[in-house]
């Protein structure tokens, strides 16, 4: 049991306070354009531009290549501060979604989806950046817990106003609304100043540490793994299954109300039973729900495990808590940008590899996210920590 466990949260003070709501708003504002892109972008292929199975994956790939290019920001970091840097990525996010609805063509969505996701991508860089930077070790966990139950709850709200405005517009409509609210909490972010001198300035050029291998490859199989999740478990329910949009919005609510009393919970269990034991009962779960994605015939079962594979996910956030405790601080924002990139190099490549296979035989394509999960589960058994010392708590308390 990490030493972590001895360690009493410190309380989020004033300084901290301002980037921790700020990062609560551009949070739910990330959730609202991606969300109500993931919420309704399998119907809208299939139904208003024809999709199959290799023309999904292509988009998703597209998706992710802004993911892969995300090492980029540490060049954007030597003219923007962080903060003005995220405003910006919500702000082009809430573009891209906006004008979805208005492009019912294969190009049509390889433009918008790649607008959309440089916004959502650089978001989530530096939002993972900014809260390692300005809460301690003992802080981050939790501080993590409570934006992914944000997180849940906006998603919720955005499944609720979907599943009503479905009935009542079309895609282009709703998808233009919610890229409205997305850009104006952008506009509305690039007014504020969150940030104080009190956190170690950060290193302005990428690079690769040997000592920090492990985060790489948990980062890389992370990114493989979620993808074969993104890309097909979903377009699963909708083809196999025959899920209508209603019915995918409302299991994504029931996904997200589970999630939204499980984050803080998380958080905590971080703190007491460490990284590497969270880490391992993510991956052991998925193989199992993969291997059930590829031979299971019975819906309630899939939509249970859907549910769960949801759930146990959210383990990922270890991932960033491990780098704090291993990491100099000096090296967070260079060093999550590099991760992101490393998180996407096979994500840009599985959505067209798993969609050629798809039409082979969809059960290769959750078999290969099995195979995934197990290299996960290996790798996770050589997480160490060092123990918290003084230097942890320091500016990024006071």
């Amino acid at each position: 049991m990490p030493d972590a466990q001895s360690q009493a949260p410190q309380p989020i003070m004033t300084q901290a306070r301002r980037m921790f709501l700020f990062l609560i708003i551009l949070t739910a504002a990330s959730q609202i354009g991606m969300q109500g892109w993931i919420t309704l972008f399998n119907n809208f292929a299939v139904e208003r531009a024809g999709f199959g199975g290799l023309e999904v994956g292509l988009v998703q790939a597209v998706r992710e290549v802004p993911g892969f290019l995300s090492l980029l920001v540490v060049y954007v970091l030597l003219v923007l501060p962080e903060h003005r840097i995220v405003a910006l990525a919500i702000t082009v996010l809430g573009l891209g979604v906006g004008i979805t609805g208005l492009f019912p063509s294969f190009w049509g969505l390889v433009a918008t989806t790649l607008v959309m996701s440089f916004g959502f991508h650089y978001y989530e860089t530096l939002n993972m950046s900014l809260t390692l930077q300005y809460f301690d070790r003992s802080q981050a966990p939790l501080v993590f817990g409570r934006l992914r139950s944000v997180t849940g709850v906006t998603n919720i709200a955005v499944g609720l106003l979907v599943l009503f405005a479905s009935r009542v517009a079309d895609y282009a409509a709703i998808y233009g609304v919610l890229g409205v609210v997305v850009a104006l909490a952008g506009l509305w972010a690039l007014t504020q100043n969150p940030s104080h001198s009190g956190v170690p300035v950060q290193r302005k050029k990428m690079f690769l540490k040997r000592r920090y291998t492990l985060y790489y490859v948990l980062t890389f199989l992370a990114g493989a793994r979620r993808q074969v999740f993104l890309a097909f478990a979903v377009f699963l329910l909708v083809k196999k299954f025959g899920l209508s949009i209603s019915e995918i919005t409302g299991l994504f609510i029931l996904n997200n109300a589970v999630n939204v009393i499980a984050n803080p919970l998380i958080g905590r269990a971080i703190n007491r039973f460490g990284e590497r034991l969270l880490l391992s009962v993510e991956y052991a779960t998925v193989t199992v729900v993969f291997c059930a994605y590829a031979f299971c015939d019975s819906l309630a079962v899939v939509l249970c495990l859907y549910v769960l594979d949801q759930l146990v996910i959210n383990f990922a956030m270890c991932i960033s808590t491990y780098f704090q405790k291993v990491g100099d601080p000096k090296d967070i924002a260079p060093t999550m940008a590099v991760g992101f990139t490393i998180n996407h190099i096979a994500a840009v490549v599985i959505p067209v590899i798993g969609g050629a296979l798809w039409l082979w035989d969809s059960r290769v394509v959750f078999l290969g996210g099995a195979g995934l999960s197990l290299c996960s589960l290996i790798a996770a058994q050589f997480i160490r920590t060092r123990p918290e010392g003084p230097e942890d708590h320091g500016a990024r308390t006071a």
